[in-house]
């Protein structure tokens, strides 16, 4: 149908802090090529394809839609961890700041990184950009290759059916299709369908 407009949340790619547990927000880190990364792909075609800033957001988008050249949003990043990048739980189980953290998560704030309140109020800069390019375009499918902890935030604010941040669970190769009609969408209503999207291995991979 005409007004029906569809967006796909996507996970970047597993890295190599990603395989040691540790906490990635604005540094970055190299995709597993070993991995599946490079055998990925997916069977939709999007009119518009966004993507964090970050080098792991835009080599996955590369590797998924090799002809959309995306769009880079730098407030679709993940959260700053600030002292913490790099870090592991076992690093850092000593802190009394991160135990801190780990007990509230929305109040605490990581030593030179982001509050969730601030980290919160950057997506929503990043979702308002991105939702203004694909209205004013005319836009019906567009795809955005983000953070774990991007996603979270936005099903929380716009799933069809609420949950808490803590309760979506987003692995790699995997997306959330989100289906609104465009003046719902317009409204920055709730979406009205909400889908799992694996991405799949080539079979010749």
């Amino acid at each position: 149908m005409d007004d029906i407009v569809a967006i796909t949340l996507f996970r970047h790619g597993l890295t190599e802090a990603n395989k040691r547990h540790a906490y990635l927000g604005w540094t970055d880190s190299p995709l597993c090529l070993s991995e599946t990364e490079t055998r990925l792909q997916s069977h939709e075609e999007y009119d518009l394809v966004f993507s964090s800033d970050l080098g792991r957001c835009l080599e996955t988008a590369n590797i998924l839609f090799p002809s959309n050249r995306a769009v880079p949003i730098r407030q679709l990043r993940e959260m700053n961890f600030g002292q913490w990048e790099g870090k592991t739980f076992a690093n850092l189980k000593n802190e009394a700041v991160y135990q801190n953290w780990l007990k509230d998560p929305f109040l605490v704030k990581p030593p030179q990184g982001e509050s969730f309140s601030e980290f919160s109020k950057r997506v929503n800069t990043g979702w308002e950009l991105a939702i203004t390019r694909v209205l004013e375009g005319g836009v019906k499918k567009a795809a955005i290759i983000t953070h774990g902890g991007v996603i979270r935030y936005l099903l929380s604010q716009f799933a069809r059916y609420p949950k808490e941040f803590w309760e979506w669970q987003v692995p790699h190769h995997h997306g959330y299709e989100l289906v609104w009609h465009r003046e719902s969408l317009r409204r920055r209503e709730r979406c009205i369908l909400l889908q799992e999207v694996p991405l799949m291995a080539k079979p010749n991979g």
